[in-house]
């Protein structure tokens, strides 16, 4: 899918359906803030949330007292929902209404969060291309999270194919700077009452 078709379909999906209606709604992001805890996240710690449209995890990092905090998305009614909900506190977030594979930078990362863009990028040349993006974007020792469907989830979703990874075929897919951590498994309970298989997995990054 070509970035400009990518853009106007989820445009169309935020514009179009609640927030708590969505398939990947989470009222709290418990698996991804323990992962970021786990891997050493503290108040001043640099975060970027890729594709973190209007997710409560942004809203748990500024309560934790975190400054340096950056959303990309795109979807620019998705953060509009995001700012709109934290009001004042909006101010403290830099904003990136753009596509993870387009170009873009922000000051360097010590975490990198994403959770279910990746698998979205069935293209080679995407994710060669969001690769590069999370190469510039990280410091060395750096944290990478990245939760994408796991072997057994969903072919597609929200009508858009997608690519189901392993621990494994993740790493492989990252390539050798990035060191495999840990993994876990969740099942992730939609607003509709099914279930989908996540993967997450914690990458040490090593230019």
């Amino acid at each position: 899918m070509q970035t400009g078709d990518r853009r106007k379909h989820w445009e169309t999906i935020y514009s179009t359906t609640a927030t708590d209606a969505v398939s990947w709604f989470q009222p709290d992001p418990i698996q991804s803030l323990d992962l970021l805890r786990g891997a050493g996240l503290t108040r001043l710690s640099c975060v970027i949330d890729v594709g973190g449209g209007d997710s409560h995890l942004v809203d748990r990092l500024i309560a934790e007292g975190l400054t340096c905090v950056a959303v990309l998305d795109v979807s620019e009614a998705a953060l509009s929902r995001a700012k709109h909900r934290l009001s004042e506190h909006a101010s403290v977030v830099q904003w990136l209404a753009t596509d993870v594979t387009a170009t873009w930078s922000v000051t360097p990362r010590d975490f990198w969060h994403d959770r279910a863009v990746f698998h979205f990028l069935t293209d080679a040349q995407d994710r060669a291309r969001y690769i590069e993006r999370l190469r510039q974007t990280v410091k060395p020792g750096g944290k990478v999270i990245i939760a994408t469907f796991a072997l057994e989830g969903p072919e597609k979703c929200s009508g858009l194919p997608v690519s189901r990874y392993s621990s494994e075929t993740l790493t492989q897919e990252l390539g050798p700077h990035f060191m495999l951590v840990k993994h876990v498994a969740e099942r992730h309970r939609t607003p509709g009452g099914g279930t989908q298989s996540f993967l997450y997995c914690v990458f040490a990054f090593s230019p």
